[in-house]
């Protein structure tokens, strides 16, 4: 699908595509979406006020996401030179807003090879990224290598895999409504905290995920460690693939806009 005819495909989007005009295009290329079960119990607490897990078959979910991204306009503004295409590393999991009750995803952490890209993203979408020194290498057609250090961070934050892509079925070419694979990957709002600690998010359009079954190999992951999330030891993650998904995104908002209080005219106060 050309870039321009994502946005008048939304019928399988779960709310309406916002109105207003976009703010960001960018594409994800070659993606390992790595999602583990745990109890909403011990994601929960790790929430900003006003988000509760989303849970699907009984659980939350955890996900570690490698990729690649490029094609990254602003609008209105000429590409930024040095942010043309970097690796991505983020660390995830599913929400709902406690108020509206939309569905969102909610990023712990977000490792990018870019240093102006992070600072970018955690200036005007207020995104946990960090800059890491990392590797995206593809070994073979649909097979790839990822390593990722965190930069000046306090304990070493080390990712490090090899994972494959398995080819397209028809059971994966677009997620039906209801199962995990929907659940995991149709989410079209991301929620973050402002510097004033309220809630704010942003609304992403893409087309359906073309999804296939994966191999990997997570030799390290150090990324909920560095959170205080405790993984299952033995749990074996669940393993999606993507080719690439070109990506919309508006501007970020708050959640519940505040209602501030108005001075009451002069006039308006009875009289003594």
């Amino acid at each position: 699908m050309r870039m321009k005819d994502i946005l008048s495909v939304s019928g399988h989007r779960p709310f309406p595509q916002p109105a207003a005009p976009w703010a960001m295009t960018q594409r994800w290329n070659d993606l390992l979406f790595a999602h583990w079960p745990v109890p909403a119990a011990s994601v929960g607490h790790l929430l900003p006020e006003g988000l509760q897990p989303d849970t699907c078959n009984g659980s939350a979910w955890i996900g570690v996401v490698p990729f690649w991204m490029d094609r990254i306009r602003l609008r209105g503004v000429p590409p930024i030179p040095g942010t043309r295409s970097f690796p991505e590393l983020n660390l995830r999991t599913y929400v709902r807003d406690q108020h509206s009750g939309t569905e969102g995803v909610y990023f712990f952490s977000l490792d990018g090879g870019n240093l102006l890209a992070a600072a970018i993203a955690r200036t005007f979408y207020h995104l946990p990224y960090y800059w890491a020194e990392m590797r995206h290498e593809q070994q073979s057609e649909r097979e790839f290598a990822v390593y990722s250090r965190r930069r000046f961070s306090g304990s070493e934050v080390i990712f490090k895999a090899r994972y494959r892509g398995l080819g397209p079925t028809s059971k994966l070419a677009e997620p039906a409504r209801g199962s995990l694979e929907y659940f995991l990957t149709e989410r079209y709002c991301l929620f973050a905290k402002n510097r004033a600690g309220e809630l704010v998010q942003a609304q992403v359009q893409h087309s359906p995920w073309a999804l296939e079954d994966a191999q990997a190999d997570i030799e390290r992951n150090d990324l909920p460690a560095a959170i205080g999330l405790e993984m299952p030891a033995c749990e074996q993650p669940v393993l999606h693939y993507a080719r690439r998904q070109a990506v919309y995104l508006w501007p970020i908002r708050l959640s519940r806009p505040i209602r501030r209080r108005q001075p009451i005219p002069a006039q308006a106060l009875p009289s003594i």
